[in-house]
């Protein structure tokens, strides 16, 4: 089996309005709804940093809605 090339590109971690993580290649236009989160690095250096910052993988809106419901608010949508 052929050993696959390392990959030298340069990624973006972005973030999306619900707090998710993800990747994206840094020379490509983002997609809608997604914002660069200040870190471009190798792939591995990207997803070492979203395994060290993104602890709670519950979208914002579940996480406004479950903390609501402890405080007996209402979450705003």
């Amino acid at each position: 089996m052929a050993e696959e090339a390392a990959d030298t590109r340069s990624y973006l971690v972005v973030l999306n309005d619900e707090e998710q993580y993800s990747i994206w290649l840094a020379d490509r236009e983002l997609p809608l709804g997604w914002r660069a989160e200040g870190v471009r690095g190798s792939r591995e250096e990207c997803l070492a940093h979203i395994g060290t910052v993104w602890t709670d993988m519950r979208p914002l809106s579940l996480r406004n809605r479950m903390d609501s419901a402890r405080s007996g608010t209402r979450a705003a949508v």
